[in-house]
């Protein structure tokens, strides 16, 4: 990981603390536009609604900013983002934790997802599968990462069996492996694969990974580098909350908001109806909007316990990839503060 040198905090020594946004409507002398890019996590989904919602509907424009969506890559979001390729990045709980502990300069400003929208899944006709412990010696359908070996193994042993399962790592292929019967499971995202399935026909079964021992995450967030961050105060904090803004539209609009993202990415969204399936289900399960009426917020709580079993697991490595040997000032991972007030 490219640790690169900081720039001085030169805008912050003009400012004693973080602007707020002006409303909308209200007249302001703007200076001109100032270019922003955020980068994107995987292919567009319903996850970036709020990005585009905030785009297509000015909340940018309004607070003098320009802002460049960029296409997914094969460069993850957080690497183009602690390189100063990008200043902004969608990317997850456990990338953010992994990255910055391994030396990026990464700090979360946004929660995309309130809470955990990923599941274990099977196909519903293998009734021989009661609870996770029967997973024991059953074949999984995997994407490479060790956060899956440890979720799973938490999983099954916290019902009581050994974690003991084989791994195929098969990346997207894994779901056309879990129809045809090839691995017995694997991991998805209710909102979208999950989505995706049920508007097949696909019956499946699943267990939540809180159930069993695996601490609740912050799934998608929004990040930025310290560098940026300290060199542009204003800009980030206007980004952060015109951004929440459109996610908050997305939620009280979702019929205007599915048609933005779909007009916006014709090409990419070719199944209007699993887009809308999909923001039904991010509403309806308080993803974007959390049951305590939070929008954007990162729960101090939530992220310091995900970032204790990320450290017990030996997920999190240094620079030189090896296990670290003391707990990190998880607080300093990520920052609430560009979020300004309601």
């Amino acid at each position: 990981m490219i640790d690169l040198t900081r720039r001085q905090a030169m805008l912050l020594t003009l400012a004693s603390g973080l602007p707020l946004v002006a409303g909308a409507g209200r007249a302001q002398a703007q200076p001109a536009a100032q270019k922003v890019s955020v980068a994107l996590d995987w292919t567009v989904n319903s996850n970036h609604i709020g990005l585009f919602v905030a785009r297509d509907k000015g909340f940018y424009r309004e607070v003098g900013l320009d802002v460049d969506i960029l296409p997914y890559s094969d460069t993850g979001a957080g690497t183009l983002v602690a390189n100063r390729v990008a200043d902004f990045g969608i990317n997850g709980t456990i990338s953010l934790f992994t990255q910055k502990t391994a030396g990026a300069d990464l700090k979360g400003v946004y929660a995309v997802v309130q809470s955990e929208t990923g599941r274990l899944v099977f196909n519903a006709a293998r009734s021989e599968i009661k609870s996770p412990r029967e997973l024991d010696g059953l074949t999984y359908g995997g994407f490479g990462s060790a956060w899956e070996n440890a979720l799973i193994g938490t999983i099954i042993r916290h019902d009581g069996g050994k974690g003991n399962f084989e791994t195929v790592t098969l990346g997207t292929s894994a779901y056309e492996a879990l129809a045809n019967g090839s691995v017995d499971f694997t991991l998805e995202v209710s909102t979208w694969e999950g989505v995706e399935a049920a508007l097949k026909g696909v019956k499946q079964r699943s267990f939540v990974y809180a159930d069993y021992g695996v601490p609740d995450e912050h799934t998608t967030l929004i990040s930025s580098s310290e560098a940026y961050l300290q060199a542009n105060p204003k800009p980030a904090a206007a980004f952060v909350q015109a951004t929440r803004r459109g996610y908050q539209f997305a939620v009280d609009h979702p019929d205007e908001a599915a048609a933005l993202l779909i007009a916006a990415n014709k090409d990419a969204l070719t199944s209007p109806a699993l887009i809308e399936a999909s923001l039904k289900a991010l509403i309806d399960g308080h993803f974007l909007r959390g049951q305590n009426g939070a929008v954007g917020v990162m729960d101090v709580a939530k992220m310091e316990a995900i970032g204790t079993y990320l450290v017990a697991a030996g997920i999190l490595r240094d620079g030189d990839g090896k296990p670290i040997a003391r707990q990190p000032d998880f607080k300093s991972y990520f920052s609430n503060d560009y979020l300004g007030q309601e």
